[in-house]
């Protein structure tokens, strides 16, 4: 089996589990939240027991099958020294959305749900939500910069890594994903505030690379 053969099928693992995880993050966000709001305590209770846990499952292991594909996709950009800024903000964003997945999603969402004793379910749930979030907030211009890495000509694959404006976007995303920790959903309360949000900071990450 060929080198080239094992990076393809890590890229085509890659886009898959991402497919499943970012298709469960909007489903979440933009489907479930909503149900939950509106629902018997009856429709509730059940979704909660059966529907949620289920979603979740396929939630954290697309992630976590999504980052494992990503680190074999990043060895051999980083072996064949095609590492670019954009490839550098994908990166980052992709880890820390992984990351808020696994450390602060789920672990929130056994509480929030019941699947485990004790725990705050409110404040676990807020926490969730906030997390989230914040993933929602960084799918747009995270996908952006996965595709603008290989394809995103003068700015691709053999361009140098660094620069003002990488270290302006890389304190933008810093900043964001602390807030999504410890800070507050801001726009990102409403779904088109959060649609909107994801859009903007796609903008502003893209006008930093090109223009500083």
């Amino acid at each position: 089996m060929t080198a080239e053969f094992i990076n393809l099928l890590a890229r085509w693992g890659h886009l898959l589990f991402g497919i499943t995880w970012i298709g469960m993050l909007y489903y979440f966000n933009f489907v479930q939240g909503g149900y939950f709001k509106q629902a018997s305590a009856e429709g509730l209770a059940d979704a909660k027991a059966k529907l949620a846990p289920s979603a979740l499952w396929w939630f954290r292991w697309g992630a976590m099958f999504t980052f494992i594909t990503g680190l074999l996709l990043l060895e051999g950009v980083m072996r064949m020294n095609q590492l670019n800024n954009y490839i550098v903000i994908g990166v980052v964003m992709g880890t820390l959305m992984a990351a808020n997945v696994w450390m602060i999603i789920w672990p929130a969402q056994k509480i929030a749900l019941g699947l485990v004793e004790g725990g705050d379910k409110a404040a676990a749930g807020a926490k969730a939500l906030l997390a989230s979030r914040t993933n929602t907030l960084f799918s747009a211009p995270m996908l952006f910069g996965m595709l603008a890495g290989p394809h995103y000509a003068g700015h691709g694959y053999g361009t140098a890594v660094g620069g003002t404006g990488l270290t302006v976007a890389l304190v933008i995303i810093v900043a964001l994903e602390i807030n999504g920790l410890k800070g507050k959903q801001g726009p990102m309360t409403t779904v088109n505030g959060v649609i909107g949000s994801s859009l903007a900071l796609t903008a502003i990450l893209i006008g930093a690379l090109n223009l500083l």
